[in-house]
């Protein structure tokens, strides 16, 4: 292999801001001194240094890039999310909240803050109730039907934990084609369950739970996610 060619791989490394911040590489912070640009800088999918350095702990590189670069922490991915969804540690995420400022009540494209998503998602419980106790969002006993499975058939949100619904205004919500009518099956079961005695307790509401993921699971939205670079 010629000589020039064996060293591209390295010198590729050296100048790739994504992977040096995987890192935590000393080269990286010269490197957007020496051009500030790259701070900022996110790939084809939205993914930025903010993203890598939450989701691999880097905490000091977050403070650089947005006390000295300036980078606005509330920088989103093309799924609406920002670099808190993809935050594994406490200290990460009081980081990013409580010196930082990022906007904990802010809902990606499939409507869930960062909270809802991790807690969902069930991998790092901790930041989860961390994030939840410092108002990251979480829907309610009057969220509907409608509300849990989206407004499109075909890009339903995950279901958040400990929701509840308002069986009552389902037959309030107005229909807009006969793509978002519910299946009479599911209908029929969601109704027998509300007429039980024990709707209201933890059980039945952890079975109208049950009931809804399955509808959720079952409508089906295959896109990948995307949490690190490789």
């Amino acid at each position: 292999m010629p000589a020039e060619e064996f060293n591209t791989a390295p010198a590729m490394a050296q100048s790739n801001p994504f992977l040096l911040a995987a890192e935590n590489s000393s080269n990286l912070l010269p490197l957007l001194r020496s051009n500030t640009s790259f701070a900022s800088k996110q790939d084809e999918h939205g993914y930025s240094l903010l993203h890598a350095a939450a989701s691999y702990n880097h905490i000091d590189l977050l403070r650089s890039l947005v006390n000295e670069f300036q980078v606005d922490v509330n920088l989103k991915d093309e799924d609406g999310e920002t670099c808190l969804f993809v935050t594994e540690t406490v200290p990460i995420a009081q980081c990013l909240v409580e010196e930082l400022h990022i906007d904990v009540e802010i809902r990606s494209d499939e409507g869930m803050t960062a909270a809802e998503k991790i807690a969902y998602e069930g991998d790092f419980p901790e930041v989860a109730a961390y994030l939840q106790s410092v108002g990251g969002g979480q829907m309610n006993g009057n969220s509907t039907f409608r509300e849990i499975l989206g407004s499109s058939s075909n890009h339903p949100p995950p279901l958040p934990p400990n929701v509840t619904i308002d069986v009552a205004t389902l037959a309030d919500q107005p229909l807009d084609d006969e793509a978002q009518e519910p299946d009479p099956e599911f209908k029929r079961r969601i109704e027998a369950l509300a007429a039980k005695d024990n709707f209201h307790s933890e059980e039945g509401q952890r079975e109208l739970r049950d009931l809804i993921t399955d509808a959720v699971h079952g409508v089906g939205d295959n896109r990948d996610v995307r949490r690190r670079v490789a």
